[in-house]
Formats: C-alpha cells, structure tokens, sequence
C-alpha cells in the first residue's frame, strides 16, 4: 500500500489533532531514518499508523486484542493508557495484513520503548517523543539530542516517562524499565558492555 492509503485508513479512525500528530510522527521519522540510515519507507508506515488505535474505545481495543490473541500481563492490564500500542500493532497485522516484524515492533513499543529495541524502533519512540507537534518543556532538548544520540534521547524520554509516572503514582510498563536501564548502561559503558 502507498503512504497516502493508510492515511485513508486512520483519517476516519482519528481525530483532526491526531491525524496531524500521526503525520507529524511520520515525518519525523523519515528524517530520522534518513540521518541514522534506518529502511525509510518503513519509518514512514510504522510513523503514520503508530497510533492507529489511540482512540478507540477501551472496551473495543479489548475486544480486538481477544480476537488477536493477544494476552496482556496484569501491569499491561491496569495501565490502558499502553493498550492502544499492543492493540494497534495487531489491527495492524491481522486487519491490515502487515507483516513485517520491524513494522509491528515499531508500533509495539513506540509508548514503553523496551530492551533490545531495533533501530526502527527507536527511530518512532523518538519521533513520537518530537514530532513537530510536541511542545512539552524539554522537547527542544530531546528534538536537538535525537539527531545528535538517538539512544540519548530515548534515555532522556524514557526517563521523563518514569519520573511523569511515578511522581503521579501509576504504574510503569516492565519494558520501560528495561528500555531505560538498556539505554541507561548504554549511556554509561557502552554499546559493547551488554
């Protein structure tokens, strides 16, 4: 399918303030797959459906997760606010019939990050974090490390997503735990140290 079909298909699924936020995604992350050699045709469809899902009603996204088969641990199961990540990456396979692994992951785990993330996948938990969009304090900050150290910012969204949720007492994904200190020993001692 070209770029414009799936624009089609969330168009409807989305609001206007989505729709742009999904576009803003996919821009940001065809530079970003341009800068750091990632597939980009692929950046560009994981970036305009990654949030393909986010409002669709909770009960609904349930609904499709069982028709997947999809099981969600008791963390996944508590914290809704990840449902539309697990949920879209299967719309995505089983309704779309996308199959590519990087593409699926992408989605995946564009809100928690997790450990042994690919490339790709690093690229949309980025570029969700600074899409043109975002006008959080600190995106500046994250937007001029993404194209610096695409791990250093992701330690530094990861670790505003762990301090955010614990300062309001909710819980956090195990894979954003594990993303973080990935990330964090990275950071510290290397690629090659893990």
């Amino acid at each position: 399918m070209k770029i414009s079909e799936y624009k089609d298909i969330i168009r409807p699924m989305l609001s206007e303030k989505r729709y742009n936020h999904s576009v803003c995604v996919a821009r940001e992350a065809v530079r970003l797959a341009k800068r750091y050699g990632a597939d980009v045709k692929k950046a560009e469809i994981a970036g305009i459906l990654h949030d393909i899902m986010k409002e669709t009603p909770p009960e609904k996204q349930l609904k499709y997760m069982q028709k997947f088969g999809i099981m969600l641990t008791d963390t996944q199961r508590r914290t809704p606010k990840v449902w539309h990540q697990i949920c879209g990456a299967g719309y995505i396979e089983h309704v779309l019939g996308i199959t590519d692994e990087d593409i699926l992951f992408a989605v995946r785990y564009h809100t928690t990050g997790r450990a042994g993330m690919s490339l790709l996948e690093k690229i949309i938990f980025t570029a969700d974090y600074i899409s043109a969009d975002r006008d959080y304090n600190g995106v500046e900050e994250i937007r001029q490390q993404a194209y610096e150290n695409l791990e250093a910012a992701m330690l530094t969204g990861l670790a505003f997503t762990v301090e955010e949720l614990s300062q309001k007492r909710q819980p956090i994904a195990e894979d954003t735990f594990l993303a973080y200190n990935e990330c964090c020993l990275r950071q510290k001692y290397g690629k090659d140290t893990l």
